[in-house]
């Protein structure tokens, strides 16, 4: 019997140790039952939607389905969660872009735990008028590709109907985020992350009975894609540059102080800035096509360039659409990434962190020395983690190009969302179970 628990799979031996300890299994059934909340709000519907108006809008734009991620999937159903956590990311963008402006954010954020609670809670108020504004364009923009999706929709038809729809569309936001917070309170792994890892993994299902009209070919480039993405994705969310440091320690030993050298390193990640370039850059390649949507009908040159316009950045579904819609895609996602790591470096302030604890890199004087040896890493190790990014938002295209099988793939970016989603929730699995001396997952 020992010779077999010790053959036995070490991930599946991982899972045994999890479910024996009682807080753990308390935590990962916590973290399932949300989800199936989540999922059960997910198919609660606003009332006034024409369902076959609103398969007809998601089949003429591919951008509703990204869109559509980011909800769980709630927004092809139209559902009270049709916004999902999107407001909320939104707004959680906007607070990290304005708390190194504003002093008075920057001081809250520099107070610790009780600063960064109250940036949070201004983060959660500004979620609400954002899941307005953003419900408002959303069911605008679907009732311009699908017809009259949702019926007398707007302040000048029907007021207070516009006004209860956009109310429940921020409700259900706001009790998504809520529940994303009991996840990442009482549960395992990041919460709001979790609820738009279910929501992709829940339209898989629907992907299987499209595999009998595919062939053998189309089947391996699948799985191929499948595979070669999932170790590029992991291969780079892990990536880091460690840079050496080392720091004196002070002692008392026999009434005299010593000091001691010690040696540690700060780890620089390769993409610093997570999956938010390409929430940029698909939100901003959504507004060309959708302002000049509306001089489609203009008349004369104004018609022509509109005209032109929705055909170049309106995409196609799947992996279709034009190289100019690609290449902008391409060139906003790598100066997204720089914008947001270099926000997202500021904020750390690591050079006045080491020089306040009497660390220092070698050969580096500390301060402004220091700051700039640390930008120069950055801006290096950045470019990698952009062209990285830039591949992942693009693969659709060569997908299309390559095979016919647009139907099928789940996008890059939703397959980037899951694969990172898993990998943060092992790891802090990996440490509930070694906290409690158990082998964890990663060696």
């Amino acid at each position: 019997m020992a010779v077999q628990a010790a053959q036995r799979p070490r991930l599946l031996q991982a899972m045994v140790d999890a479910f024996r300890q009682e807080d753990v299994r308390r935590k990962l059934l916590f973290t399932l039952a949300m989800l199936v909340i989540f999922r059960f709000v997910a198919h609660v519907p606003i009332p006034n939607v024409d369902r076959d108006a609103l398969k007809s809008a998601f089949d003429q734009n591919s951008l509703l389905d990204f869109l559509s991620i980011f909800s769980g999937g709630a927004l092809q159903n139209l559902s009270v969660a049709a916004l999902g956590v999107y407001p909320y990311i939104t707004a959680s963008i906007i607070m990290q872009i304005l708390t190194p402006l504003v002093p008075s954010l920057r001081s809250l954020q520099e107070e610790g735990e009780q600063g960064r609670r109250r940036v949070q809670l201004y983060t959660h108020w500004l979620a609400v008028p954002m899941a307005f504004v953003q419900g408002y364009g959303q069911i605008l923009f679907i009732n311009q590709q699908g017809g009259n999706v949702v019926s007398d929709f707007g302040f000048q038809n029907d007021a207070i109907g516009t006004f209860a729809t956009l109310f429940t569309l921020a409700a259900g936001t706001m009790f998504l985020v809520w529940l994303g917070e009991l996840i990442t309170e009482h549960g395992i792994g990041n919460g709001v992350s979790i609820i738009i890892f279910g929501g992709i993994v829940a339209r898989l299902p629907s992907l299987i009975p499209n595999l009998t009209t595919q062939s053998i070919i189309g089947i391996i480039a699948i799985a191929a894609f499948a595979i070669g993405l999932t170790y590029l994705i992991v291969f780079f969310q892990e990536a880091q540059r460690r840079v050496p440091v080392q720091y004196a320690r002070s002692a008392f030993r026999g009434g005299r102080m010593y000091r001691q050298q010690g040696q540690s390193h700060i780890p620089l990640r390769v993409n610093m800035a997570g999956m938010i370039p390409l929430i940029f850059a698909f939100s901003i390649m959504l507004l060309p096509a959708t302002f000049a949507s509306y001089f489609t009908n203009a008349g004369g040159w104004v018609e022509s360039a509109a005209d032109f316009m929705v055909k170049q950045f309106q995409g196609g579904r799947g992996g279709s659409g034009t190289g100019i819609y690609w290449i902008v895609l391409f060139l906003l996602v790598i100066v997204f990434t720089f914008f947001y790591t270099m926000v997202q470096y500021q904020q750390q302030q690591m050079a006045k962190t080491l020089q306040k604890q009497g660390a220092f890199i070698p050969g580096i004087r500390p301060g402004p020395p220091t700051e700039a040896y640390l930008m120069r890493v950055v801006t290096r190790i950045t470019w990698a983690g952009a062209f990285f990014l830039g591949f992942v938002a693009i693969l659709p295209f060569f997908i299309g190009l390559l095979t016919d099988v647009q139907a099928l793939t789940v996008s890059s970016t939703g397959f980037l969302i899951v694969v990172a989603v898993v990998l943060d929730t092992m790891k802090q699995l990996e440490a509930q179970l070694l906290m409690r001396n158990y082998e964890g997952f990663i060696r």
